[in-house]
């Protein structure tokens, strides 16, 4: 063997030896690690707004959240149920999950009472936050809270806006609304000075039930004919019900009267438009907040964001109502049924 065919022997068994020995090192340095597994506690107040869920979980994937490896989801789904609320939030609390996950304005309200005094952060979204004590400020939260606002009294004044672009003649507005709803007064206040501006006038319809609104529509009617034009739904519980829709639907149906605010389709009835925020996209919003309290960030320094309106319009429902839908405002649609 020559000199230089051994001291490539030498340099090549020195490297083996060397790669070895970073090879066991990484090896004990891994073992000492564990990784982090979240837990996250998320209440779904509506089951509405299921697709939150969706949009959450992929938002948080896409940031590397592998669910059952280093994130594992109690996901608890209710109806508007103040008491229920409570109850698996304060589970949640017991259990020490690492984060709340609360979805809209009431279970964030409830979230952001029971973990006071606690170390554990609450990210809300599809949350309407305006005077009602749930954030200091947009830009500096305070608190345990942080997450994405439904820009409620926004929505509910661009769907008073589109109504007189579509019935610019409409004098008498019925507006349905769950009764003691804490989001309403805010929506109604703005509402009230636009209409009086216009010299419209706005029926307020507070209610808890389908047959409360039915009978609310049947007394507004004078020797046969409506006492209103048009039909509007606030920002609230009350018009996610498919039995006050369908309820008002019927009544629409036999006096052609549109119905406005929320987009719905149910039993060959449909409503004109509707305005909200994409719902996936606010689990999407969501889950970066989210990462950012997860990886450290205190939620009381963490601004707010606020979900874009999503417009939805039923061209085929405006034809049945004899109403037509100017095409400006169609340019402004992100979907159109026809």
């Amino acid at each position: 063997m020559t000199r230089n065919t051994r001291e490539r022997s030498h340099l090549g068994r020195v490297m083996v030896l060397l790669i070895i020995i970073l090879f066991v090192a990484l090896s004990i340095s891994s073992c000492g690690e564990e990784t982090k597994t979240y837990r996250v506690g998320m209440l779904m107040g509506i089951s509405f707004l299921a697709d939150i869920e969706a949009g959450f979980k992929d938002g948080m994937a896409e940031l590397g959240y592998v669910e059952g490896e280093n994130i594992v989801y109690d996901v608890q789904v209710t109806e508007f149920d103040i008491p229920t609320y409570q109850s698996i939030l304060q589970k949640f609390v017991d259990d020490d999950v690492d984060l709340i996950v609360s979805f809209p304005t009431e279970a964030t309200i409830e979230a952001k009472n029971i973990t006071e005094g606690t170390d554990i952060p609450v990210v809300f979204t599809f949350a309407f936050i305006e005077g009602l004590g749930i954030v200091d400020t947009i830009q500096a939260p305070g608190g345990n809270v942080t997450g994405v606002r439904y820009p409620g009294v926004d929505i509910a004044l661009l769907r008073y806006e589109m109504l007189r672009e579509i019935m610019p003649d409409a004098t008498r507005i019925v507006v349905p609304y769950q009764a003691g709803y804490p989001i309403v007064p805010s929506q109604l206040e703005a509402l009230h000075a636009a209409a009086e501006a216009d010299g419209v006038t706005l029926l307020e319809a507070p209610a808890s039930s389908a047959a409360e609104v039915a009978a609310f529509l049947q007394d507004q009617v004078v020797a046969g004919e409506p006492g209103f034009d048009v039909v509007l739904f606030l920002v609230e519980p009350l018009a996610t019900v498919p039995e006050v829709f369908l309820a008002v639907a019927d009544f629409g149906k036999e006096y052609q009267i549109p119905t406005m605010g929320i987009y719905s389709s149910t039993e060959g009835y449909a409503s004109i438009f509707g305005v909200n925020v994409g719902i996936y996209e606010a689990g999407l919003s969501a889950a970066a907040q989210a990462d950012k309290v997860l990886r450290g960030t205190d939620p009381a320094t963490l601004p707010v964001l606020s979900s874009e309106p999503y417009i939805e319009i039923d061209y085929s429902a405006a034809q049945a109502m004899g109403l037509e839908i100017p095409e400006a405002l169609l340019a402004k649609a992100d979907e159109i049924f026809r």
